[in-house]
């Protein structure tokens, strides 16, 4: 399901770069932790520097594009956390204008013999949660104008239309079974991975009555696509009542649709047959004759009460967008003596679970690092040389270069999810972040310790460069994990440095 993950971290393996800045600025270990030298206490030394660590909370917001995958569903049942419900909008719309069902003049010569039936298909990507549990969803009309005309921007996921009209389908969606083969049209074809959801008989003949009749003005929806989303603003997609999980729903997927069920006249017998209308998300392919598509995923969050609202001195709590991170604050660094730095890294590690649906709810695929720029207010920038060592980036943007590498490195960068025993035999996820290139140019050349922030993104952005948002390896809401603080006995988040004297 995790089509944002593995192609970035694979690619940076075959990734070469012509500038030899980062390679040969610093002189450091490029090779994994498992082949450092030993530490001997002769040549080789490690030693642990304490972490400062501050829980935060985001705004509850972040941008998601036509293309990414939307979540919708709702976490009950979280004891850690708190709960969460996802709602998608979408406009879905005919291919093209002026429409009409079946082939040209159909309707008009009186070829058409009815509808049958309306489904709402969304492409099933993925979920997360406790999947024995069923999914009730809903589906309503929206009715807010701004929805329906605001279609060339990407929408926050604090943003939802504000009213929505009557219930127009539901169903409860077992998770289980949506890799199971349907039957449709008399056993002709069949589908998988696809959430269906049957809409109401007479929305599904007021749709169907609104084809491209020539001379009716007064009820000719298909027209063109103004005419259409006077009829149709959109349509809701909202978790209702039970369940304890996030479906995953590719909305540009092109088993992404309204499928129109319905008969028409084939060489004087009656035939079934359908037609889909679809979300078009392209921005620059918006002519009157295939519109551009407007989307929400709405996700709210309630974590009043819950731990992490009130977290202890010894836990912090990460939460995938829109969610929650953790300053880093790390005073033994700046007065670190010269020394070749063979391996730094910070070490995070999941506090044992507390109840059995730590497993089903499970820990962000990916976390990510990066540094405090306190020269611009409430800023952050990419952290120094680690992100990708064969890559020549400027994390200040005063040069012509990016300010972030792309693709990151996550096999030599670290921050992807790991599964190890802690002292007591528990099974924990911990990560780890190799910041050796940025340790080493601090003792070297004694440049500017940051504060850092620790957080599971959806995408990235620095707005004081770029108002572009950059996917990262997570989705949206996937993940959530409960780690140790930097005064946590235990499972104290901490960096580790192996070095060399000189």
């Amino acid at each position: 399901m995790q089509k944002r993950i593995l192609p970035i971290a694979l690619v940076a393996i075959s990734c070469f770069s012509l500038f030899g800045w980062n390679c040969t600025k610093l002189d450091t270990t490029d090779i994994g932790s498992d082949l450092l030298p030993a530490v001997d206490n002769v040549n080789t030394f490690d030693t642990i520097l304490n972490i400062n660590t501050v829980q935060a909370f985001f705004n509850d917001s972040t941008y998601i594009g036509k293309y990414d995958d939307y979540a919708v569903g709702a976490i009950n049942n979280d004891p850690l956390f708190g709960k969460t419900n996802a709602s998608i909008f979408m406009q879905l719309k005919p291919p093209f204008y002026p429409y009409y069902f079946g082939n040209t003049g159909d309707t008009l010569n009186g070829f058409g013999a009815g509808i049958d039936s309306v489904v709402l298909c969304l492409r099933y990507r993925g979920f997360w949660g406790d999947s024995l549990l069923p999914i009730h969803l809903e589906v309503r009309e929206v009715n807010d104008g701004i929805f329906r005309d605001s279609v060339f921007k990407e929408n926050t996921t604090a943003y939802q239309p504000a009213v929505m009209g009557s219930i127009l389908g539901s169903a409860n969606i077992d998770v289980r079974t949506l890799g199971n083969y349907i039957k449709l049209n008399n056993g002709r074809d069949s589908v998988n991975n696809q959430i269906r959801i049957k809409l109401s008989a007479s929305w599904a003949a007021q749709l169907y009555n609104r084809d491209s009749i020539a001379g009716n003005t007064a009820n000719n929806a298909f027209y063109s696509d103004s005419l259409y989303r006077r009829f149709y603003n959109g349509i809701a997609l909202i978790a209702d009542g039970g369940g304890n999980g996030l479906m995953y729903a590719s909305l540009s997927d092109t088993a992404t649709k309204l499928e129109i069920h319905y008969k028409r006249k084939n060489l004087g017998k009656l035939d079934s047959v359908y037609t889909s209308f679809r979300l078009n998300p392209s921005f620059a392919d918006n002519s009157a004759n295939k519109p551009v598509s407007n989307t929400s995923n709405y996700i709210l969050r309630n974590r009043a009460g819950y731990p992490v609202s009130i977290p202890s001195s010894s836990a912090h709590y990460l939460q995938t967008a829109p969610g929650t991170y953790v300053n880093l604050n790390i005073p033994g660094l700046a007065g670190l003596s010269n020394r070749i730095i063979h391996r730094a890294e910070i070490i995070v590690e999941q506090l044992p679970p507390l109840d059995p649906l730590d497993e089903k709810l499970a820990a962000p695929n990916f976390l990510y690092l990066d540094l405090r720029d306190s020269s611009v207010a409430a800023k952050w920038k990419p952290i120094y040389y680690d992100l990708n060592t064969a890559q020549f980036y400027d994390p200040d943007y005063k040069t012509t270069v990016p300010y972030i590498a792309n693709p990151i490195d996550f096999l030599y960068f670290g921050g992807f999810r790991r599964i190890k025993s802690d002292p007591f035999g528990n099974q924990i996820r911990h990560y780890n972040f190799n910041i050796s290139r940025y340790v080493q140019q601090i003792v070297t050349d004694h440049t500017r310790v940051y504060d850092m922030r620790l957080y599971a993104p959806f995408n990235l952005n620095y707005p004081q460069y770029s108002g572009s948002y950059l996917p990262f390896g997570n989705n949206i809401a996937f993940g959530r994990v409960r780690i140790g603080s930097g005064s946590n006995t235990n499972s104290r988040l901490r960096l580790r440095i192996i070095y060399s004297k000189l």
